[in-house]
């Protein structure tokens, strides 16, 4: 028993880190003991609402911040507030994979956060990640810790709102409502069209990266809600701290080389 008893010890007392990632239309506030979150706020994007309570009530020892846009002056007077150090992720912030991506100053955070994530948890397998939000992005990762790229393609909002405004009569579709397998009027052949077409396009990855990489895992993450064939979801793991979770991984990473 005293083995689990210290673990249960270490995870109580080990500092407790802030981890903020910061996305197109939401901030995500995460406190991490050790490698698991513990508690979590959501601020509105350009504010960072709720972070002076969330500070006041953690000790937090350090934090890191990843963000996909720049910060605004909101954002910056929240971090200049904090009393304790935080890293900021930049393109030449140290990380604990092999980063093949040809342009890394244009890679977003949250893609090179969410490969490190979902790696952390399946360390030494050839991985997918799949995150489902403003925009779906998929990322590789061999079992080699090289990352490789991935792709990028519009979100479900994204999705449902482009058919409205580039058309002349399109109407704006609620993504909730019925997804027959064929529209029956203009607003579920819009709904459908998005939902499925989104469905397809997922389950097509997941077969085209499997062709290349036979014991391929798969991790789902984001915002949004996608109904796969039982057959799919079988093979993927759903996690909504992927981003959070490789944020402090670097943050880990960063201070274990300073010590």
């Amino acid at each position: 028993m005293f083995p689990f008893v210290l673990c249960s010890l270490i995870r109580t007392f080990a500092p407790v880190k802030l981890i903020i990632d910061i996305g197109n239309t939401v901030a995500k506030m995460v406190a991490f003991r050790g490698d698991e979150p513990v508690d979590e706020i959501r601020g509105e994007s350009g504010v960072l609402s709720g972070i002076d309570a969330f500070v006041a009530k953690h000790r937090f020892r350090c934090g890191i911040v990843g963000s996909v846009r720049d910060l605004t002056a909101s954002e910056e007077a929240s971090l200049g507030r904090l009393p304790f150090p935080i890293l900021r992720l930049s393109p030449d912030t140290p990380v604990p994979i092999t980063n093949r991506y040809r342009s890394p100053q244009t890679l977003g955070s949250d893609r090179l956060a969410a490969v490190i994530g979902a790696s952390s948890l399946k360390p030494g397998k050839d991985l997918l990640i799949i995150d489902a939000g403003t925009c779906i992005t998929y990322e590789v990762i061999d079992a080699r810790g090289n990352y490789w790229g991935g792709n990028i393609a519009p979100g479900m909002q994204m999705r449902l709102r482009a058919l409205h405004e580039f058309t002349a009569r399109l109407p704006l579709v609620d993504a909730e409502g019925e997804v027959p397998g064929m529209g029956y009027d203009t607003e579920t052949a819009i709904r459908s069209g998005v939902l499925r077409g989104m469905k397809y396009e997922i389950e097509g990855y997941i077969k085209s990266m499997r062709s290349k990489f036979p014991n391929l895992q798969v991790f789902l993450t984001g915002g949004d809600h996608i109904n796969f064939d039982t057959n799919i979801t079988n093979i993927i793991f759903s996690d909504k701290y992927i981003v959070p979770r490789g944020l402090n991984k670097i943050l880990d990473y960063n201070l274990e080389m300073k010590e």
